[in-house]
């Protein structure tokens, strides 16, 4: 049995980061095509997402050929109007974009020098087969590859955590994923919520599905943001995201098949930061002063002697009125005081208290 209750569910545990409510957001830098074929620049985004304070970076581990075949009819290319890559094959996007399997075990070795986590998404068996050879600590499945439960099963029986994409998918196909890598003896799952469009609408994202996922699932839930900026995805923490993956890049301006949508390293550094802000905000649930708030609390109104007064002065809106700091009456008695008479001298800014009427 799984339990709806977040903070009930064991951490998943990928590299030397714990995930689960308890802990800040693992933030995940997807590189996918923005190596724009360079492992010279696959390696600098490694370096780049170590410094702005990444957790993991991910690839993509497919060749055009494990993905889909080189056929050239309308059913084999993109729309005319897609945003991006508008009436590209298939196959040619594929080859542009996939990195090649001899650079993984350089991106792999140079991101756990720097204390990276690094792993993939796995396309197909031989996929699987590969990254087992180079002991990657996690598994992601792709969104498209959601429905492929077979794929699944692959990836979820090699024993290591599995973070799964929902884009596109049903409660009912995602409730299928999850039990497909279940049925292979594996609950070390995150799943995430994810808009697959490039780059997504905000108001597409539907954050407030994220604690119902969670509880349909039973299992920690994240996001897989592909809108513009980072607010997405902090809003996302505030509902109980405890991933989150963002393709980066080093510069939009270099271009590069998934570049319009990416972050730049100074904004990599703000999703660390400002996400791990918003789950330290969240605290618990909690009313009346914090500890950093005790200093406050000598600031709050009270009724003061605001003018010097002599014994026997009646008590006015003059001499009498509610102002920082505490220490005197509080500003409801002031009707209860009003017209009574001191019965001793008072300075100005002296508290009023009941033994000076």
């Amino acid at each position: 049995m799984t339990s709806s209750d977040p903070t009930s569910r064991p951490d998943v545990q990928i590299g030397k980061t714990s995930i689960g409510p308890a802990h800040p957001p693992m933030i995940i830098a997807e590189m996918s095509g923005n190596h724009d074929g360079r492992l010279d620049r696959a390696l600098d985004i490694v370096r780049m997402a170590a410094d702005a304070g990444a957790h993991a970076v991910k690839l993509q581990t497919y060749t055009a050929d494990t993905i889909t075949v080189d056929v050239d009819t309308p059913r084999f290319r993109l729309a005319a109007d897609h945003k991006l890559w508008p009436g590209r094959r298939l196959y040619e996007l594929y080859q542009e974009a996939h990195t090649p399997w001899e650079w993984h075990e350089p991106i792999f070795a140079l991101a756990a020098d720097l204390g990276l986590a690094a792993f993939s998404s796995a396309f197909d068996p031989t996929a699987i087969e590969f990254l087992e050879g180079l002991d990657v600590p996690a598994y992601k499945v792709a969104s498209s590859e959601v429905t492929d439960l077979p794929l699944v099963r692959g990836m979820a029986a090699t024993g290591k955590p599995l973070i799964i994409s929902t884009g596109m998918a049903t409660l009912g196909e995602i409730d299928a994923a999850v039990r497909a890598a279940r049925s292979v003896g594996n609950d070390q799952l995150v799943v995430l919520g994810c808009t697959t469009s490039y780059p997504a609408p905000p108001e597409d994202s539907n954050l407030r599905s994220l604690p119902v996922l969670a509880g349909a699932v039973g299992a920690h839930v994240g996001l897989s943001d592909h809108t513009l900026g980072i607010g997405a995805a902090v809003a996302a923490v505030a509902l109980g995201a405890t991933v989150i993956e963002k393709h980066v890049t080093l510069s939009r301006s270099d271009g590069g098949v998934d570049s319009a949508f990416s972050l730049e390293p100074a904004e990599l550094a703000a999703l660390r930061t400002e996400t791990e802000t918003a789950w330290r905000a969240l605290g618990r649930v909690s009313f009346g002063p914090s500890s950093a708030e005790a200093e406050g609390l000598r600031f709050r109104r009270s009724l003061h002697v605001v003018e010097d007064v002599r014994a026997g002065d009646a008590v006015t809106a003059q001499n009498v009125r509610s102002i920082r700091p505490t220490g005197g009456l509080v500003p409801d008695a002031f009707d209860t005081v009003a017209g009574r008479t001191f019965r001793t001298d008072a300075a100005k800014g002296t508290p009023l208290t009941w033994d000076l009427l």
